[in-house]
């Protein structure tokens, strides 16, 4: 069975001290080869994109609420150092403190070591360690307040009886809550597992007066959301149930499994086995874990998980979105293996086998990815057409923007100085995700705006950033750009444009190796202004 063998043992059970330091090595670690990391990947592509969350800040946007461009801001000082490491800087510093936290709650739960194994299976996952630790998502400040709204429930709701001091605790964990729905919308499912726990296993809640004014306060800081819904249409909450709505649709077996395998990749295959047997073990009734705390912890993570596997039957989903669900259920794998660990009659499990295999994954995996993300070693690349070239390649979504504005720079700078391109020529793009990098690696260097001509469901937030942005004026030429991963035409713009000329072709290398094409386009004399596609949303 996983976790009941030993790679490293000790004479004697390791003290408080032992595992903070070991604690502390962790954190260490975790947080320097996650921030090597964030200094030497370029953006990806929905990181550039909420990029333009910090650079148009409002009171929410059309993908999501606001926090990651908060934390974007806060971090990058108002975008004063705008460069990949700061901007993902909240993710390096909060993989750091939520690995503290995780470690609290385990330690409260049940021991200091349930607390370090909780630790290593969350540096051990993708999602924790790359996806919110590395890369700048909402699941950043997500995971953040998630971990901090958990610690504060596990030492409020099983509370008897129910105290001042617990109710306090409660309103701190309403406050966390209504950050963490400030990141991300699933947050709400706190609130529903909290209200699960206080229904089936402490009504004694229902009598006091702080779950009301901590549900209240929750709703007071999830406003600025609400607001700007309601003067946009309520267009994002339309946007999300899209996403994940399923009546009428026919049932998705492959969409099904995609979700249950990305939702094992996520979170490293061997943290998913130790889960799984660990609620095995619940089933039978082991007691390794109080039961207060085994219901609450399950209770805010089975309902999320649950649920959008049974979404992904009819509709495609996302794994990540599940990604915070699985907290409490590392705590609850580790509260198992500390349970081996304390009926090992000679010696404490200091680390185990499952854990160190769950660790090495990771590292390995990272490996992996980084080295072929720089090289390109182990994907072939499509050559059979140069509209195509890497297009099945998703790691040039993070290499060769850095190359692109290099080269557009020098192309830029010869038609201008020969009089065949204006110097204030803008750009447009046809989408959100290459308007996003193009913006931020190329036009934004060159102080060149950009514009995303498109409807509503392909530009997204571009829908608002083209009001703040100086109009295309009529007779005026502009550049168009285009990769091969993503290639799109741009004949849809002789809607607006006389003429489009044929393109330039930029190769993009790593080493020696060509990796992928970018088409530069000659929009010329603008004939008739875009389309405004919000009409009077958003005004």
């Amino acid at each position: 069975m996983l976790g009941s063998k030993t790679t490293l043992q000790l004479e004697k059970v390791p003290t408080p001290a032992n595992i903070k330091h070991m604690l502390a090595l962790i954190i260490a670690l975790s947080v320097l080869i996650r921030g090597v990391l964030a200094w030497w990947l370029e953006l990806g592509n929905d990181e550039v994109y909420y990029w333009t969350y910090a650079l148009y800040p409002a009171l929410s946007h059309f993908d999501h609420p606001p926090m990651v461009g908060l934390f974007i801001q806060a971090f990058s000082f108002d975008l004063l150092w705008n460069n990949e490491f700061f901007l993902r800087l909240s993710s390096v510093i909060l993989g750091g403190v939520n690995t503290f936290i995780i470690y609290s709650i385990g330690r409260i739960v049940k021991n200091p070591l349930t607390g370090l194994y909780a630790a290593l299976l969350y540096n051990a996952s993708v999602y924790c360690f790359v996806i919110a630790g590395i890369f700048i998502l909402p699941d950043t400040p997500q995971l953040f307040f998630w971990l901090l709204s958990l610690y504060l429930l596990i030492i409020s709701l099983p509370a008897k009886p129910v105290g001042k001091k617990q109710g306090r605790w409660l309103l701190l964990a309403a406050t966390t809550i209504g950050l963490a729905m400030l990141s991300k919308y699933t947050s709400v499912f706190l609130w529903l597992g909290a209200g699960l726990y206080i229904l089936f296993y402490n009504r004694a809640w229902l009598r006091r007066a702080e779950l009301y004014a901590g549900v209240l306060i929750s709703l007071v800081i999830f406003i600025p959301v609400i607001v700007w819904n309601f003067q946009n249409d309520f267009i994002s909450f339309t946007f999300q149930s899209e996403r994940v709505g399923f009546f009428g649709s026919g049932l998705r077996l492959d969409y099904f499994f995609t979700e249950l395998f990305g939702q094992i990749g996520y979170n490293n295959p061997v943290n998913f086995v130790l889960i799984v047997l660990a609620l095995i073990a619940i089933v039978r009734k082991q007691k390794f874990l109080a039961a207060p705390q085994t219901r609450l912890l399950l209770l805010t993570s089975l309902p999320l998980i649950i649920l959008f596997l049974f979404f992904a039957l009819f509709r495609r989903t996302l794994p990540h979105w599940t990604g915070p669900a699985y907290l409490g259920l590392i705590v609850v794998a580790a509260a198992w293996l500390a349970d081996i660990a304390a009926r090992r009659k000679k010696r404490m499990l200091w680390i185990p086998r499952s854990i160190i295999a769950s660790v090495g994954l990771l590292l390995v995996v990272l490996t992996v990815g980084v080295v072929e993300i720089k090289t390109g070693l182990l994907v072939p690349t499509r050559y059979d057409d140069a509209r195509t070239v890497g297009s099945n390649d998703v790691t040039l979504d993070m290499y060769g923007w850095r190359q692109l504005a290099t080269k557009f720079d020098s192309l830029v700078q010869t038609n201008v100085a020969s009089g065949y391109m204006p110097a204030d020529a803008p750009m447009i793009s046809h989408r959100w995700f290459p308007a996003a990098h193009l913006d931020y690696y190329v036009a934004q260097p060159l102080d060149m705006p950009i514009i995303a001509i498109g409807p509503l469901e392909d530009i997204h937030k571009y829908a608002w950033i083209n009001r703040e942005r100086p109009p295309l004026q009529i007779d005026s030429d502009a550049w168009y750009i285009t990769g091969s991963r993503d290639f799109t035409m741009p004949g849809y713009l002789f809607a607006y444009f006389k003429y489009i000329e044929t393109p330039d072709i930029i190769p993009i290398y790593k080493g020696d190796k060509h990796v992928e094409n970018f088409f530069v386009y000659r929009l010329r004399k603008l004939y008739r202004q875009p389309d405004d596609v919000l009409g009077e949303a958003g005004k």
